[in-house]
């Protein structure tokens, strides 16, 4: 089967089990999952059951999709995602994106739990993404391409939408929260980063790191999907701060600013 059918198939699977077309897409990271409950007349669809996604692997991360109603608005959110470190290809990391796309879905919100490169952020910072830099050497779209789903060649200029990030800014204001702003560095993981490595994403222009996000912003743009990027800085990266990096670090300072994230996000859907 290839990969037009696959999405095809994944596609008509969910369509026949709800019954709204959702405009906005919604890629909830680590400790991030709790904003898919504020969804309403929900319906829950898990990876396992769908023909062809991937599974979920990481602890913290649901496995679901959650399809409904947020601030007036049609969503469909991801409540977990797939990482390259857990052993999938990039072009399965990114299916879920595809298949959005196919169920109708123009605009996408993606988040994610980053670690801070910029020494001037502190642990639960939320910074919306302006760009960023793709540390993988790999890319989603290596390999055929299907004229069905974008160009050979995609503009990536303007990767994250400047009209959602003024959408983004506008709506932290209106509810009083204070937005740091920057470039996202994708690494493959799943070691976290040594001192030197965050030393070097900070001289060529990071100001976070994290080991997701940036494939499916790659594909998102394929498919010419707007895409607004929000990282919850978890943690100072390596070498910033004596003391060693842990996951529990990441899901304990998501949970401390999930109030403030699951806030924001819902302005931000209201003013879409």
């Amino acid at each position: 089967m290839n990969l037009l059918d696959k999405i095809n198939t994944s596609r008509d699977f969910i369509k026949e089990r709800i019954n709204i077309k959702p405009d906005i897409g919604m890629i909830l990271g680590s400790g991030l999952g709790p904003l898919a409950e504020e969804i309403e007349e929900d319906i829950r669809i898990k990876y396992s059951d769908i023909p062809n996604f991937p599974v979920s692997t990481v602890k913290g991360h649901k496995g679901q999709l959650v399809i409904g109603k947020l601030n007036g608005k049609n969503v469909i959110a991801m409540q977990g995602r797939f990482h390259y470190y857990e052993g999938y290809t990039l072009e399965e990391v990114t299916f879920p994106v595809r298949v959005m796309k196919a169920l109708g879905v123009s605009k996408i919100i993606v988040t994610n739990a980053a670690g801070g490169a910029n020494e001037s952020f502190e642990p639960g910072d939320l910074m919306l993404i302006e760009d960023h830099i793709n540390f993988a050497f790999d890319n989603p779209l290596i390999g055929k391409n299907h004229d069905e789903l974008g160009p050979r060649f995609p503009d990536m200029s303007n990767a994250y939408s400047n009209e959602l990030i003024e959408i983004g800014r506008k709506s932290a204001k209106n509810i009083g929260i204070k937005l740091k702003e920057g470039t996202y560095m994708f690494m493959p993981g799943p070691s976290y980063e040594t001192p030197s490595e965050v030393k070097m994403a900070r001289f060529l222009g990071g100001d976070a790191v994290g080991m997701s996000t940036v494939p499916e912003v790659i594909v998102a743009n394929h498919g010419n999907i707007d895409v607004l990027g929000i990282s919850c800085i978890t943690n100072m990266a390596s070498g910033i701060l004596e003391q060693p990096l842990d996951h529990k670090e990441v899901i304990e300072t998501s949970e401390r600013v999930r109030e403030q994230f699951i806030k924001l996000v819902r302005e931000i859907v209201k003013n879409i």
